[in-house]
């Protein structure tokens, strides 16, 4: 019954937010450095104790509104929430070009991509040990799966990725000790094909970590971006529940 409740209040909470995409943002921007370099995130606190933190990775748009208001959805739900930037302050690109290149970027420079990775942590934190689950959207998930890989974060109780890139580059795996993992994937999604799923399977099993894998029926890449053609209502609300849940277990006191 518990299980149950914790489900509904979830899909209620997503249903809210879906009518309402204009609705005030609750945190701030936070800029940050890495090495030197200037970055800005994004920072939602719960009202009351945090529940713990939960740190989001971008898509290939960088920290954008819709970031801003997934972390605004995490801290009504009791969470702290902090959006971690890879591509720095100011640099926020508009067309898919120009997201393509930003994202490939990171892809062909794996070490930059973990260090800031591991910087946007440590600003998440605020210097702190504090537990935590790490999510991403699209390329935001690539990136939570590669900081998966790198064994690097400390106090990282698992990840989820929400029609996130799946392949595992060549010369990197999962070692022993990888938290669980949860994968969200679109049935019909184009871009990272049930092809990608099912090998991901394998190389877990193989790596026997925890994970667990739900594909929704109908939902093409991006499932969960309010306002798109790509927008499935259902499946942004069921993967919500399942990432609500999965916080309850990873995250518990």
């Amino acid at each position: 019954m518990q299980d149950l409740g914790i489900v509904m209040r979830a899909l209620a909470l997503a249903l809210v937010m879906t009518l309402s995409p204009l609705a005030a943002h609750a945190g701030e921007t936070v800029p940050y450095t890495v090495d030197g370099e200037t970055f800005e995130g994004y920072r939602a606190e719960p009202d009351g104790t945090s529940k713990g933190l939960v740190v989001i990775i971008h898509a290939w748009g960088g920290v954008t509104s819709y970031e801003q208001k997934r972390a605004d959805m995490i801290a009504a739900l009791g969470y702290e929430a902090f959006a971690l930037d890879l591509y720095g302050k100011g640099n926020r690109p508009l067309d898919t070009d120009a997201k393509k290149r930003e994202a490939t970027k990171l892809y062909e420079d794996r070490a930059r991509m973990q260090k800031l990775l591991i910087g946007g942590l440590k600003e998440a934190r605020n210097g702190g040990e504090e537990a935590a689950v790490v999510i991403g959207y699209c390329f935001g998930g690539a990136a939570a799966l590669e900081l998966a890989r790198s064994g690097k974060a400390e106090g990282v109780k698992g990840y989820v990725t929400f029609h996130g890139g799946l392949k595992t580059p060549e010369g990197e795996s999962y070692s022993a000790g990888t938290p669980p993992l949860l994968i969200l994937h679109g049935g019909v999604d184009a871009s990272i094909t049930m092809e990608d799923v099912a090998a991901l399977s394998r190389e877990l099993e193989a790596a026997k970590l925890p994970y667990e894998i739900q594909v929704y029926s109908g939902a093409p890449h991006a499932f969960t971006v309010f306002g798109t053609d790509a927008y499935r209502q259902d499946a942004d609300e069921k993967s919500w529940a399942a990432f609500t849940q999965f916080l309850v277990a990873q995250l518990a006191n």
